[in-house]
């Protein structure tokens, strides 16, 4: 198996959608909308300004995994006196490929991403079966994280 690398562009999107709503549906997601017409929106926007990347593993022509990241500006802080944060989304490896580096690989790629475009630090709201990938890259656990949703 040889496993390539290379940045989402417009053609693959259609492909990267439907395994973000799988990724979506394994982590229990309760569906009660088709997010496909906003997450294509979402993309389109956000790739032509560059405010979103994602690297995807590919086997041959097949999608195998997917990365994801937002960048996002908040005003500066002394943890992040750039203001700027990567948001990590669309984590996500075929089952069929697990455990073989590829989730490790992706998530590379994008902080290095986000380290070249002046991010001071990423955040992922992590799945339960994504909690070790990201506490042995070297992610901490932040307990203040709390949302209201509206």
């Amino acid at each position: 198996m040889q496993i390539k690398y290379a940045k989402l562009t417009e053609k693959e999107l259609d492909v990267f959608i439907q395994m973000r709503i799988a990724q979506l549906r394994e982590e229990g997601a309760k569906e009660d909308i088709d997010l496909t017409p906003a997450l294509k929106d979402y993309y389109k926007r956000h790739m032509a300004d560059g405010t979103f990347i994602s690297w995807l593993a590919l086997d041959g022509e097949k999608i195998v995994g997917t990365s994801g990241m937002s960048i996002v500006e908040k005003p500066p802080y002394f943890g992040c006196p750039s203001g700027k944060i990567g948001l990590l989304s669309s984590m996500f490896t075929d089952s069929a490929y697990r455990r073989r580096g590829i989730a490790k690989t992706l998530l590379s790629k994008v902080v290095d991403e986000a380290r070249q475009r002046g991010c001071g630090t990423v955040q992922i709201t992590a799945s339960d079966m994504g909690v070790l990938l990201y506490t042995d890259f070297g992610f901490v656990k932040n307990n203040n994280f709390m949302q209201y949703k509206l």
